[in-house]
């Protein structure tokens, strides 16, 4: 069997004919450049004055300034200084706001503020005005001038990127990259930082020919320093003797138009070649067999999960707390299935998102206790209940597609919590992936493993999650409607899965539902929610034959029956050919 990969980004960038010129032009450039001192030219400094505007001759391929010196030679050691000034420029501003952006984006709160505060100062600043001001301190000095420039420049990539996190920050396969057990770092450098990649690499394109005209503006001006051979010297050189040498202006003044547009047409080509996937030849398929899971231990202690008296609120208009989860008390042993059930709104998703520490902005654990394993939750860091995730308590969401990355495949996604939480090597990580990809009851794992998300319809990628959730063998899994996007065949599918995977792993599993056959059908106890409180618990069978609360008794009564099949309600009769 068969199955297309995504064709390389170099293969991609590579089939762009303008991308690879502009790569072609700007690496010869910079060659040149960088390879100055080895090549043979004339002193740029040397003065001649009975070879003064000399046309071009095979001694002076672009001929003599008015000075007598080689024009060629300046050229070449001018672009010293002004790339290596770009590249400054370039640096210090995508250090500085790309950095600040990704962590204003991702975690907002006072950081947000103070650096929106900053860079909105810094933007509201003249640059030429304050790059004459630095020059009139600190004298004519091309390094300071960028490094000053590139901090006035670092606003814009601040702005693109703390834009862009906010808007995938949220996203339900970044949640489940927290569920996996990540780290704040892996995430941003995996999940976030790809998706700024493109316009990053535009805004580095753009700041590289700003600060390249704003170089040569300045020593057009005569500002800079007249020290060294520089590209706007020598265009301002050429303006002045327009009238006697109209080629001295020509030669400045193409490269650095070659250079500014040969790095936006080229960021454009990279930016193509990384969003852009196509496919390549097909690649042989081995099956892989799979592995029986390990067995988790109990729990000790009584229980393994202990929720009492939890408060869950959210901040009001009015400037209080809207509490939305209230007094919730509840417990879950090794081993054993507790379905938490309600209406939408009952509060239900918000107690499991307390659970595992990741309820959305704004929310809080206002009062109360949640104990895994007698470990008090409600008071660890952020590291700290990372660490706990995916390895002891993992998750699995509804809707399956949008809680995986699209920039990724499959395999990756599975690879990477496992590696970073078993200590797992690549080639055993793989390994494991394809196993728990033929245990959860996928067909052909390979191709799966190597398929991005959309690739695989919705009941695989399901599976792909209930297989990344057990992967690290956690004591706990919590699964949140986790057939609700699936049709029927499927659901069922789905739900024989997990009960065979929680009684192979021992786990303790809260399945968050609003569906009683499902409750019926996988769970041990029933945990009964309305408006953010419990009203009702006991065991499965108990409460489906006798329920106490009325809020109970009305959701059972409003579970279609099994009573016989209604008749067609219209009597038409059938002909048959016709």
């Amino acid at each position: 069997m068969t199955t297309p990969t995504p064709a390389g980004a170099l293969r991609r960038f590579l089939a762009d004919p303008l991308g690879v010129a502009c790569a072609v032009v700007l690496l010869l450039i910079v060659v040149v450049t960088a390879a100055a001192p080895l090549l043979p030219l004339a002193d740029p400094a040397r003065i001649d004055l009975f070879g003064t505007l000399a046309p071009p001759s095979g001694q002076h391929w672009l001929g003599t300034d008015s000075s007598g010196r080689d024009v060629l030679s300046r050229l070449v050691w001018g672009g010293q200084v002004n790339l290596l000034g770009a590249a400054l420029a370039v640096a210090i501003s995508a250090v500085l706001g790309v950095s600040t952006g990704l962590v204003a984006g991702y975690y907002g709160r006072w950081f947000d503020t103070t650096s929106t505060a900053v860079t909105s100062m810094l933007q509201a600043l003249p640059a030429i005005v304050v790059l004459l001001a630095v020059r009139a301190t600190v004298g004519p000095s091309t390094w300071i001038a960028m490094s000053v420039f590139g901090v006035l420049l670092s606003v814009g990539f601040f702005r693109i990127v703390r834009s862009a996190v906010q808007a995938v920050r949220g996203e339900l396969y970044v949640d489940a990259a927290r569920v996996s057990g990540l780290s704040d770092a892996r995430i941003i450098g995996r999940h976030v930082l790809i998706v700024v990649r493109a316009p990053i690499i535009i805004q580095c394109a753009r700041v590289a020919g700003i600060a390249i005209a704003v170089q040569a503006g300045l020593q057009f001006l005569g500002v800079g320093d007249n020290s060294l051979p520089s590209w706007g010297a020598m265009i301002n050189e050429g303006f002045r003797k327009l009238a006697l040498a109209p080629l001295l202006v020509l030669w400045p003044a193409l490269v650095v138009g070659l250079v500014c547009a040969g790095l936006m047409l080229l960021s454009n080509a990279l930016r193509d070649a990384l969003e852009d996937r196509g496919t390549t030849a097909p690649v042989r398929v081995t099956p892989s067999a799979p592995r029986p899971a390990a067995p988790v231990e109990d729990a000790p202690g009584d229980h393994l999960l202990v929720v009492r008296d939890l408060d869950v609120s959210y901040p009001a208009p009015d400037g209080g707390r809207r509490t939305v989860v209230q007094g919730v008390t509840l417990h879950v042993d090794a081993g054993e299935v507790l379905g938490l059930v309600g209406e939408s709104g009952s509060g239900k998703t918000q107690t499991a998102f307390a659970v595992l520490g990741l309820l959305p902005e704004g929310g809080s654990v206002t009062a109360g206790s949640i104990r895994f394993d007698g470990r008090e939750l409600t008071g660890l860091n952020r590291a700290e209940r990372a660490a706990l995730r995916g390895s002891e308590i993992a998750y699995v969401p509804q809707e399956p597609l949008s809680n995986l990355d699209p920039a990724f495949r499959i395999g990756y996604q599975l690879v990477t919590p496992m590696r970073a939480k078993l200590g797992l090597d690549r080639r055993r990580a793989r390994e494991r992936a394809l196993e728990l990809l033929a245990r959860v009851g996928i067909a052909d794992p390979q191709r799966t493993f190597a398929a991005y998300p959309h690739e695989i319809s919705g009941g695989m990628a399901q599976r792909v999650l209930i297989a990344g959730a057990v992967s690290c063998e956690p004591r706990l899994l919590i699964a949140d409607e986790p057939t609700t996007a699936l049709d029927v065949t499927v659901q069922a599918e789905v739900l024989d899965l997990l009960r065979d995977l929680q009684r192979e792993l021992k786990m303790g599993v809260v399945l968050v539902t609003h569906n009683f056959g499902v409750v019926a059908d996988l769970c041990d106890r029933v945990a009964v929610m309305q408006q953010g409180r419990v009203v009702e618990t006991g065991a499965v069978d108990a409460l489906f034959a006798a329920p106490q609360h009325p809020y109970t008794q009305s959701l059972l009564a409003a579970m279609v029956d099994d009573g016989p099949v209604r008749p067609y309600p219209f009597d038409v009769p059938v002909e048959v050919g016709r």
